[in-house]
């Protein structure tokens, strides 16, 4: 198998395992509440990485090794990085979880989907030049999204717009990996640290405002350790591996391909139905999606796109 083969085949199991998470939020939340939830599993989720970090460490060639000063550096970098990451990943995943509490499985993936059309639109506030096919892009994903959730009587239900901020929020994160990612930090470190840092701060509003017990996260252990352990330890950590062997375009467009399992997911595991026109919604809002993997050539430093 070709290492670029190798690499597609990683990022479309990391799809996988983040389109099906949403199936194991949804319900996880027939236990407990959700700063318990996404505290307990992002905590998990850190944790999985410190034996990933040493593993990496170990294998990784003396050729490729640091001196003691510039690995003290990288480690500075990566720390600071973790930590905002995980301030907005706690924000975003805690809009998220009780986005997910409050619809479906399967259009909590296609809202969440938003954030590859959302992360260049925010390139406008930084004076980044943003290519016509992304207008054309939200003019597309603002119908599906309209097909998708508006009701009869142009109501959009809660968690469609929890669900919605959590995607803004997704996106900035996106943009805050991409600004430390160009100071040569250690991805896999960091991402360990924002894991724990979102965990910790889950863990006051956990106790201030929810009564979360042993019997309770006992009895949502599968859907917790599924998604801290498959959705955050493993699927991070393919994500990187992959992406080493695959170009930008493509690595965007099959991670993208989370919300399709979602849906699919929600519709085999939960039996969630979908209306044709939630269907036609989710059929624009995906189109939009993989529009947007493909703008007019630009310079690599203007793109946001995971």
């Amino acid at each position: 198998m070709s290492k670029k083969m190798r690499g597609n085949l990683m990022l479309l199991i990391t799809a996988l395992i983040w389109g099906t998470a949403f199936v194991a939020q949804s319900a996880g939340m027939d236990y407990v509440e959700p700063f318990t939830y996404n505290g307990v599993r992002t905590l998990i989720g850190g944790i999985v990485l410190i034996p990933v970090i040493l593993l990496f460490d170990r294998l990784k060639p003396a050729e490729q090794r640091l001196s003691p000063q510039e690995q003290k550096k990288v480690n500075k970098t990566s720390v600071i990085g973790g930590v905002f990451c995980g301030i907005i990943l706690f924000i975003a995943s805690s809009f998220q979880q009780y986005g997910i509490s409050m619809t479906t499985a399967g259009k909590a993936g296609f809202i969440t989907a938003l954030y590859i059309v959302i992360v260049p639109l925010m390139g406008v506030f930084i004076k980044k030049k943003i290519p016509k096919i992304i207008w054309l892009c939200v003019a597309i994903a603002v119908v599906g999204f309209y097909l998708l959730c508006v009701k009869e009587g142009f109501s959009v239900s809660k968690g469609d717009l929890l669900v919605l901020c959590c995607a803004v929020f997704f996106s900035l994160h996106i943009m805050c990996i991409d600004h430390f990612s160009a100071k040569n930090v250690d991805g896999v470190r960091m991402s360990c640290v924002q894991f724990l840092v979102a965990g910790l701060i889950s863990m006051i509003p956990m106790f201030l405002f929810e009564t979360p017990t042993l019997e309770s996260l006992w009895a949502a252990k599968g859907t917790i350790l599924y998604t801290g352990v498959m959705s955050c330890g493993v699927a991070y950590t393919l994500q990187i591996l992959g992406q080493r062997d695959t170009d930008p375009t493509t690595a965007t467009l099959l991670m993208s391909l989370e919300s399709v399992f979602a849906a699919l997911s929600g519709w085999v595991l939960l039996h969630e139905s979908l209306s044709i026109k939630e269907l036609l919604g989710c059929a624009l809002v995906f189109a939009a999606v993989i529009l947007a993997q493909f703008p007019l050539p630009q310079k690599k430093n203007d793109s946001y796109l995971r």
